[in-house]
């Protein structure tokens, strides 16, 4: 685990499955249609039930870079916030994942959400690097709580696997010595 923090915000880096986070919200690294194949998105609608997806996709598409929110299902999750990091292409880019974590952030603010697990966004489906995916997203989350959020004030980066976690905890460390 790493810890890292942008007051208001205690940051997080933990190895682990997003699933099983007991946060207000979780983040699916979506496509703009937010339907849900593999991946964090499919290890959300396997753990959390086909009716996340559905609801999702009730209220796409949209632009990708957008976010959505909908119940968690049977998550420990209220809600898991879909974050459009790509389009039916499933290719995206800094500026995508940018706008996507910013979105993500806005909106879990928007609903008055305390806690927040992000996986790394784009990197898996997407092809995005890993490393520029870290400092893309960590960048997005230290701006936010320069911004004054109001209720949040817990986000966890929950990677898959030792090199996503090496990786995020490398970029944070070089970000906040």
């Amino acid at each position: 685990m790493s810890l890292l923090s942008f007051p208001p915000l205690a940051v997080t880096i933990v190895e682990g499955d997003i699933t099983e986070q007991n946060v207000d919200a979780v983040v699916n690294a979506a496509n703009n249609a937010f339907w849900m194949g593999s991946g964090v998105a499919g290890a959300i609608k396997r753990r959390g039930g086909a009716q996340i997806e559905r609801d999702a996709m009730a209220q796409g598409p949209v632009d990708p870079g957008e976010s959505v929110i909908t119940g968690g299902g049977a998550l420990r999750a209220r809600f898991v916030i879909h974050a459009a990091v790509m389009g039916q292409d499933l290719r995206t880019d800094a500026g995508l994942i940018r706008q996507a974590t910013d979105n993500a952030l806005m909106l879990a603010a928007e609903h008055s959400l305390t806690s927040v697990a992000f996986p790394a966004l784009g990197t898996g489906v997407g092809g995005f690097p890993l490393q520029e995916c870290a400092r893309v997203m960590l960048d997005a989350v230290r701006s936010h709580a320069q911004q004054g959020t109001t209720s949040l004030r817990d986000v966890r980066f929950v990677l898959y696997g030792r090199e996503a976690f090496d990786t995020f905890s490398s970029a944070a460390a070089s970000m906040h010595p």
